[in-house]
């Protein structure tokens, strides 16, 4: 597996610059390389991926890509990776693994990339040397904050560093307020629910997956179910349905931030606002023009606390953004910053 990963990064550009069998070695490793991006898988033995990230973040703090499982109990040990300090994760598809990686060569070359530029140390980004470890951010206590135009819905996007970012915002977002929340994070399906499951014991507000056809309203968060777009379809009386959709529709993403955006913007009339997070690519600026263009507000992160300044960057430069916020403020701009 280790070989495999070198051959497609290499291939792809990116000079590998040691290997590790396990948790352990990879320690010893990136403190002797000192690489700028490290993969790590979740399974490994002597010391498994969660325990070494918890402690390369404490004695060497790099940027790290978790290699998961895809499956519900690869989810779960993986946001406990993320919980411990890693950047993002790669979901290494089911069935013969090393058929199903070599499929996604670009996308595995891809997101080492992004999560090389990440900033995790006040400042310590790019690159493209790896140490490869394979084997065969927790987020800070939030006051939620009060008062909120009424009948308001928020569509919140983000990718790489988005987890965390999310939890944040939401979990500062006060409940039982005329709010409701559209979540479109990029995840594989896999993943979905948990993250769902997740948001929904960190805030007050009520989150489950999104389902086809799903309702909601008042104080209730839906986040998009990996692989397929959620669009919304109604709006009537402080409620909002959405479906599910299983096709491209010319987004290099599924789920994709503008699909739910610009049907957003063409269906609700009420008050709507626009929140772009971290992540990499430009997700969610064709989105945040169809919301401004329908008198909705915009807010993008800042660069200072994105872990990847690119979809805030692309939202940003389209002009549509009307404030750019540090992540911990970006629940206040949501709820106070209506006119």
């Amino acid at each position: 597996m280790r070989g495999l990963i070198t051959d497609i990064l290499e291939s792809g550009g990116v000079e590998v610059v040691a290997e590790a069998a396990d948790g352990a070695e990879a320690l010893s490793v990136v403190a002797d390389v000192d690489p700028d991006v490290v993969t790590m898988d979740v399974e490994m033995p002597r010391m498994n991926g969660i325990e070494a990230v918890e402690r390369l973040m404490r004695e060497h703090p790099t940027p790290t890509l978790m290699l998961s499982a895809y499956t519900e109990d690869g989810a779960e040990e993986t946001f406990a990776a993320l919980d411990a300090g890693a950047v993002d994760f790669f979901a290494k598809p089911g069935g013969e693994v090393s058929m199903g990686v070599s499929r996604m060569e670009e996308q595995l070359v891809e997101t080492v990339r992004s999560v090389a530029e990440a900033d995790i140390s006040g400042g310590r980004t790019s690159g493209a040397a790896v140490a490869t470890a394979t084997h065969g951010g927790t987020a800070t206590e939030t006051r939620p904050v009060g008062g909120v135009e009424p009948n308001t819905t928020v569509v919140i996007g983000s990718s790489t560093g988005g987890p965390d970012a999310v939890e944040r915002v939401l979990s500062a977002l006060p409940g039982g307020e005329d709010l409701r929340v559209l979540v479109v994070q990029h995840m594989p399906e896999a993943f979905t629910g948990r993250f769902a499951d997740r948001l929904d014991a960190a805030c007050e507000l009520d989150v489950a997956e999104a389902t086809d056809g799903a309702r909601i309203g008042r104080g209730e968060v839906l986040v998009a179910r990996g692989g397929e777009h959620m669009k919304v379809t109604r709006y009537r009386d402080g409620r909002l349905r959405v479906q599910l959709i299983d096709e491209d529709r010319g987004q290099n993403v599924r789920p994709s931030v503008n699909v739910t955006m610009e049907s957003a913007a063409a269906t609700i009339d009420d008050p709507l606002v626009g929140v772009i997070l971290t992540g990499m690519g430009d997700d969610g600026a064709t989105g945040v023009r169809a919301i401004s263009e329908a008198g909705g507000r915009i807010i993008a992160q800042d660069e200072a606390t994105s872990v990847v300044y690119g979809m805030p960057k692309r939202a940003a430069a389209t002009g549509r953004v009307d404030t750019v916020l540090p992540l911990d403020d970006v629940a206040g701009g949501i709820v106070g910053g209506a006119s």
